[in-house]
């Protein structure tokens, strides 16, 4: 956990209420969506239970954080480092990647807890095309990235990161991913569950091997696969 907080009770009240305003936000529009996800990013902050991560929230989606609160980078501040073995070492602002060629993914977002978001679009820059920009060394074998948060990470192979459906992305749902959703960029690994798409990506590190990522120190499945890992079963991602 990052940082200290004193922690204070969530009464039956607000729970009530954190239930209405994720049923308000799966049933309304777009606008009303991004407003429940920012309400309930704010209450994640103050609520030492977690309750707040399994509740429904814009669209469908679950609110989890590692860290003790809900981080936060504006455009102007946002930075991506591009390192490890690389030849050319990089930093991005997000006016930076947004000038690269836009690939736009819409897949099913499938959590390995069981829960689907059908259809969602992500925009955003091609992890293969950052990792060419790069000049990957020889020796090179695993991408390791790197959060904001402080806490969270992630890894994929060589080979996994340059597949055309891994993205970088800054849009979700065609609007600026929220901080919430792990804005301003996140990691989208369409065809892999939803932990592999880390929040609030500040690092990618070419590495000789792969690093575990946060939940596979608990014994999640390195290679997350939908239907194809962690003992479950789901249709694939469409």
């Amino acid at each position: 956990m990052v940082g200290e907080r004193r922690d204070r009770p969530v009464g039956r009240r607000l729970v009530l209420g954190m239930l209405g305003l994720g049923a308000v936000g799966v049933a309304a529009g777009a606008p009303v969506q991004d407003a429940v996800g920012r309400v309930l990013g704010a209450v994640r902050n103050e609520d030492p239970t977690g309750i707040t991560g399994v509740l429904p929230g814009a669209g469908g989606f679950r609110f989890y954080s590692v860290a003790s609160s809900v981080p936060h980078r504006s455009p102007a501040d946002y930075r991506l480092t591009v390192d490890g073995l690389v030849a050319r070492p990089a930093v991005y602002t997000l006016a930076d990647l947004r000038r690269m060629p836009r690939t736009r993914l819409v897949r099913d977002v499938q959590c390995v807890t069981g829960w689907r978001v059908p259809r969602t679009p992500f925009t955003g820059v091609s992890l293969s095309h950052l990792l060419t920009a790069a000049g990957v060394a020889p020796g090179a074998r695993a991408v390791h990235f790197t959060c904001f948060d402080g806490v969270y990470s992630e890894s994929l192979t060589l080979a996994q990161a340059r597949r055309p459906d891994m993205l970088v992305a800054y849009e979700m749902a065609d609007r600026p991913v929220t901080d919430a959703h792990g804005g301003p960029v996140r990691l989208y690994a369409a065809p892999m569950y939803f932990y592999k798409s880390a929040k609030w990506l500040s690092g990618i590190t070419v590495t000789d091997r792969v690093r575990p990522g946060y939940w596979e120190r608990y014994g999640y499945d390195v290679d997350a696969w939908v239907g194809r890992s962690n003992g479950r079963d789901d249709a694939p991602v469409g």
